[in-house]
């Protein structure tokens, strides 16, 4: 059978051609030397017949059997590494890399409060924290774990509850009450300006969804501006600029302080909550459920 031959280190050495783009960067990646790589390379598409690259003098793209073949090893060479990985922490402490991806916001109201007692806890862990607002195929991109809210999480992975459904709060600040009023109805919105939300992946404008009568309803409002950062939403919201929106428990402080004043509470919808998520077969690495089982315990929203 055609590839029958082929070995783990060079379907190994085959998927980090095609991560780091040439083989230069897959010698630097793996410490080998680029004509290892090279002849790596070669041996494998002799075995099965077929190129896996185009070349070029300035770079290396995969063909159609590479990326055939990339996409139907990439699960099996990821269940090989986390087994082997699994058996080495039977008589080790937990050690190595964690990568995870995460929201800004999530960063700035769960993380920063709690990773370096992570670190602590941990010292032989290196954990790597990549601020991404844009949603990210964890298994693609190789990333170990990702937080995201639950309807978010891309399927064929497993996702563990962080924090229950939480309210999105619509407020102003007394500038802007004074000068506008307030909204006593969700058909008052009609009457003022909203700082919306894009989103950067999509670029589509983020809906706002209000309670009404037992239903979730649609808003459209008027707009002061637009917004693909939480931070400046805040701002501008904090400058009487116009109405802002954003989770409640993230801006409660400014509640309290004074410096905001939720409008329609009532009619809050509720995001579902956040949830930490990662690979079926990453669970065998110790240092993975580690961090996992410290977010179960530790991850709570704080105001930023």
């Amino acid at each position: 059978m055609k590839g029958a031959g082929a070995s783990y280190n060079q379907i190994v050495i085959f998927h980090t051609i095609a991560n780091e783009g040439s083989i230069r960067g897959a010698a630097r990646k793996l410490e080998m030397a680029a004509p290892s790589i090279s002849q790596s390379l070669k041996l494998l598409e002799s075995k099965l017949d077929v190129p896996l690259f185009n070349r070029s003098t300035r770079q290396m793209s995969l063909t159609e059997a590479g990326k055939f073949l990339l996409k139907n090893t990439t699960e099996a060479i990821a269940t090989l590494d986390y087994a082997l990985e699994g058996v080495h922490d039977l008589s080790h402490a937990p050690s190595g890399k964690v990568s995870m991806t995460v929201p800004r916001f999530v960063y700035q109201s769960v993380l920063r409060p709690i990773f370096p007692e992570f670190c602590r806890l941990y010292p032989e862990i290196e954990l790597e924290i990549s601020v991404s607002d844009s949603a990210i195929d964890i298994i693609k991109e190789g990333i170990d774990i990702g937080i995201r809210f639950g309807n978010l999480i891309e399927e064929g992975v497993v996702a563990r509850k962080l924090t229950p459904p939480i309210p999105e709060a619509l407020f102003v600040s007394p500038e802007y009450m004074e000068q506008n009023g307030i909204p006593e109805t969700p058909q008052d919105l009609e009457q003022h300006r909203l700082i919306q939300y894009r989103f950067g992946t999509s670029n589509r404008l983020a809906p706002l969804y209000l309670k009404q009568d037992n239903s979730t309803i649609t808003v459209e409002m008027p707009l002061a501006m637009i917004v693909n950062d939480t931070d400046i939403s805040v701002d501008a919201a904090l400058e009487g600029i116009g109405m802002g929106r954003f989770l409640a428990p993230l801006v409660e402080n400014h509640f309290q302080e004074g410096n905001l004043i939720p409008v329609l509470k009532p009619y809050w919808h509720e995001v579902p909550g956040l949830y930490v998520y990662f690979s079926q077969n990453s669970q065998k690495a110790r240092r993975i459920r580690v961090l996992v089982d410290f977010l179960l315990e530790k991850a709570k929203l704080n105001p930023i």
